[in-house]
């Protein structure tokens, strides 16, 4: 596989209900690693993909963001669709050959993304909903341009939760409500959205919800 990855491979020989995790920009394979203690009970196959851009960002206040995304970001240029398209596209070829790699249920997948994996995590569950049970996006957007593009096809039995945090300074809470607007426009079964009196992050509560939601949808 062309994309560094970490894993968390529960017990048993499977097949495993699997999550794919996609972290945001300036991070790595092993940020959203932590989440899987607390996925169905350390029963979900985690499998985290590491973002193909090495990322060294300058940001406000003197801090310096190093670490990898999926494509690049500046403070004051949105990200091109072929930048997007291209980070897409390695993520599918990704899950294709971890799909095969590891123990991997077929038909009890879910692709979770926070921030900008959660750009990545649309396009790959809303261009191919056939391969997923679902589609997490937290504190992140559907871009417009992106939801042009998108393939006319059936996403009936595609189920959607956004989590957003109220106080979101990163990618504000109106660009999540948009994107849910976005979804129910696209035919998906089922649109969870909730907001959190949080910043750009997890909290115990939205884990929680997570949790909950996969195991509706996972089993």
């Amino acid at each position: 596989m062309r994309l560094a990855h970490a894993t968390s491979v529960p017990a048993g020989d499977g097949p495993h209900p699997t999550v794919f995790a996609l972290h945001g920009f300036g991070s790595n394979a092993f940020d959203l690693l932590g989440l899987a203690p607390h996925l169905l009970g350390g029963r979900a196959l985690v499998i985290a993909p590491q973002g193909p851009e090495d990322v060294a960002l300058d940001v406000p206040g003197g801090a310096r963001v190093v670490g990898h995304g999926w494509f690049p970001l500046t403070l004051t240029s949105p990200p091109t669709p072929l930048s997007v398209a291209n980070a897409v596209a390695a993520a599918r070829e990704f899950v294709e050959q971890a799909t095969e790699a590891h123990p991997v249920d077929r038909r009890r997948t879910v692709v979770l993304g926070f921030s900008q994996g959660g750009v990545i995590a649309y396009a790959l569950a809303l261009s191919e909903p056939q391969r997923y049970r679902g589609l997490a996006a937290l504190s992140s957007w559907l871009p417009d341009d992106l939801a042009r593009s998108l393939p006319d096809v059936d996403r009936s039995q595609l189920a959607a939760l956004v989590q957003h945090g109220t106080r979101d300074e990163v990618i504000t809470s109106s660009r999540g409500q948009s994107s849910v607007e976005r979804l129910g426009e696209l035919g998906l079964r089922d649109v969870t959205h909730r907001e959190y009196e949080m910043a750009h992050e997890v909290s115990p509560q939205s884990l929680a919800d997570l949790d909950a939601w996969l195991r509706a949808q996972l089993g």
